[in-house]
């Protein structure tokens, strides 16, 4: 797995910090940045914190490169409504050599990983030979219906890779840039940091916190699962780890 901030919003404290100073001051736009030093400006952001104001965080975001996830976390991450996605496609991306992601506990058991990397290899050669059958398909009829070969051949294959992509696994590689305000990063932090969630996303979102921590600490420090700023919500299914998380992501 890689992650890498791409880009982020300059000096997001002080965006965040102004937007409320405009909301709770007679402050006009002209001024709304002047006098907001940094003991100010962490002042603005633990107020709106414990009032729960959080609109103001709206207006700073971040931009993730992520590579070297499956499917599977693709499926998930986009289920974070506010965010924006561009994901390599399998329509017009040949994954003939795919990578995939091997599941720890798969991974952990010889007999289990055998089989896993040999569906994998049953997945690839069914990729590659439907994709062959199909592009001979459509290169004849579009040859037929009066385009030239070279032409035909282009358009056959990715023609081809729209139906053969179907065979491809949910532990298939993929790669997305992904883009977040602060409010909705809290929100997937608060969900996806948690201990109950999927392995692969989990471990995704946590090196996501730690970066975004290294740039704007103060703006993400009570940022993380539930437990790290109040009681577990997950009731009898909780993991009883709440204190060990909460050292973990306080002193992250």
């Amino acid at each position: 797995m890689k992650v890498q901030i791409i880009a982020h919003t300059s000096d997001p404290d002080k965006i965040i910090a102004s937007a409320a100073k405009l909301c709770y001051s007679e402050t006009g736009i002209d001024g709304i940045m002047e006098g907001l030093t940094e003991e100010k400006t962490d002042k603005f952001i633990n107020m709106l914190s414990s009032l729960g104001h959080a609109s103001p965080f709206e207006h700073a975001s971040f931009t993730f490169g992520i590579e070297g996830v499956s499917r599977a976390v693709l499926a998930q991450i986009t289920r974070h409504r506010i965010a924006s996605f561009s994901v390599q496609s399998q329509r017009y991306v040949n994954k003939e050599r795919f990578t995939y992601i091997v599941p720890p506990a798969i991974e952990g058991i010889p007999e289990a990983k055998a089989e896993f990397l040999k569906a994998m290899e049953e997945d690839r050669a069914h990729y590659i030979k439907l994709a062959s059958i199909l592009k001979e398909e459509h290169t004849k009829r579009l040859i037929a219906g009066g385009m030239d070969a070279s032409s035909a051949e282009k358009a056959a294959e990715k023609l081809a890779f729209e139906d053969a992509r179907s065979v491809l696994p949910n532990a298939c590689d993929t790669k997305i840039v992904m883009t977040m305000n602060v409010r909705s990063l809290y929100n997937f932090f608060n969900l996806r940091c948690c201990t109950r969630a999927q392995w692969e996303i989990r471990e995704l979102a946590t090196e996501m916190l730690r970066q975004v921590k290294e740039i704007a600490p103060n703006l993400f420090k009570k940022a993380g699962p539930p437990c790290v700023s109040g009681p577990c919500p997950e009731g009898k299914m909780s993991c009883g780890k709440a204190a060990e998380m909460r050292e973990r992501f306080l002193d992250m």
